[in-house]
């Protein structure tokens, strides 16, 4: 939903003095009704995390986080009604940008959504996930590596505003139906929220990931892009958590969802239904049926990538795919037997490789260079080792739905 930007006045950056009791509770109670169904999802998440690292080679992971990211970054881009195709991602990844003018914006905008989300999963950000400083951290990232247009907005009145990376805003706005706090009251709001969600237990941790997703929006810190950064931290929330790096996609979660994902959100801006509605001024009932959706979906998007690379299946996929290539004549002989492997093992050493495609009677040297040509395999000269990738039309092949056709 576009944000309406209130024509600016003398009193921009005022506090109109709100209470910050105006957006409790910020968490759902331990007493609450729904708290123990929320504390079982959030352990079934972690055992999935825990399982999901214990059972993947690493350079698996880091592969299928490469990928994940593009499928991150098309989702989020999705929610907001921006269309801009994997392929296309990845092109401007690789620095093939396109010339139509629109796209070349489009391009750069999910360029600067991957950049900020790998800076996210190697630890880059400073400061936990929520606290002012990291909230800010991810916006100005974000913004800066994107295009200059996405800065440029328009208020109510038609004034042309151009909206500052990572600083908060100093106008009023409005978002459907809800009105967030003054721009003076943002600084005061994000405090708060910064000593709600400082790290505790794993399980509180994982809650908070969904409840601040909505609290967050609701303060609603910077001109444009809250949705965005909203996703990235909760994001984050769970990767520093959990870390699992992209091993699954929210955003995709998310947008499939896309209805009842807003409808949830805004639902989470209504006042308490009754003196059983918690303690707060906001309903709790609400904010646990949106962390309720928010832990499900995380469970369902961990489960269908646990789906989508089981060995079997991915190896028989990855099987029939190489062989057409290789009848076709985009791939030499003994590109299968290379490609089975790197899924097997994430990565081998060159020498291995080399033996196991010899004996199929092709030039192992030639197998591997074509497979680096296709960016399925890439040489690590750290460890001396051929590691798989998952390049954007392998993934579409190999991993059925987790991207558009």
């Amino acid at each position: 939903m576009a944000d309406e930007i209130r024509p600016e006045t003398d009193a921009a950056f005022r506090d109109d003095g709100e209470s910050i009791g105006l957006f409790e509770p910020l968490t759902v109670s331990e007493g609450a009704k729904a708290r123990p169904l929320l504390n079982t999802l959030a352990r079934t998440i972690a055992e999935k995390a825990t399982s999901f690292a214990t059972s993947t080679p690493p350079a698996f992971v880091d592969a299928l986080a490469d990928i994940m990211r593009i499928a991150d970054c098309y989702y989020s881009n999705l929610i907001e009604g921006h269309h801009i195709h994997p392929l296309d991602i990845e092109r401007a990844m690789q620095g093939e940008l396109l010339g139509d003018e629109r796209m070349l914006e489009l391009q750069s905008e999910a360029l600067a959504h991957v950049t900020v989300q790998k800076c996210i999963d190697n630890g880059e950000i400073e400061s936990y996930p929520f606290s002012v400083k990291a909230v800010c951290d991810i916006h100005r990232r974000f913004y800066e590596l994107g295009p200059r247009q996405l800065r440029l907005m328009r208020s109510a009145n038609g004034e042309v505003v151009t909206l500052e990376p990572g600083v908060i805003r100093s106008r009023d706005v409005k978002v459907g139906r809800h009105v967030p706090v003054s721009p003076g009251a943002v600084p005061r709001f994000l405090a708060r929220l910064e000593r709600a969600y400082k790290p505790t237990s794993q399980t509180a941790n994982i809650l908070n990931a969904a409840c601040g997703h909505h609290r967050l929006l609701w303060v609603h810190p910077f001109l444009d892009g809250n949705g965005r950064v909203a996703r990235l931290v909760s994001y984050a929330q769970l990767q520093s958590t959990l870390g699992t790096k992209s091993s699954w996609s929210l955003a995709r979660g998310l947008a499939l969802r896309k209805n009842e994902y807003m409808a949830h959100l805004q639902s989470c801006d209504e006042p308490r239904r009754g003196s059983l509605d918690g303690r707060g001024t906001l309903s709790e009932a609400a904010l646990s049926e949106f962390a309720e959706f928010f832990l499900n979906t995380c469970i369902e998007q961990a489960d269908f990538v646990s789906s989508l690379i089981e060995p079997d299946v991915l190896r028989h996929r990855a099987r029939t795919w190489a062989l057409e290539e290789e009848a076709a004549g985009r791939l030499p002989q003994g590109s299968e037997i290379a490609l089975t492997l790197l899924l097997c093992e994430g990565e081998c050493d060159r020498s291995k490789a080399a033996s196991l495609i010899g004996t199929n009677g092709s030039s192992p040297e030639g197998v591997i260079e074509a497979l680096q040509m296709s960016r399925i395999a890439w040489f690590d000269l750290s460890r001396s080792t051929l590691r798989i990738a998952f390049p954007v039309r392998l993934t579409m092949r190999i991993m059925p739905e987790l991207l558009p056709a």
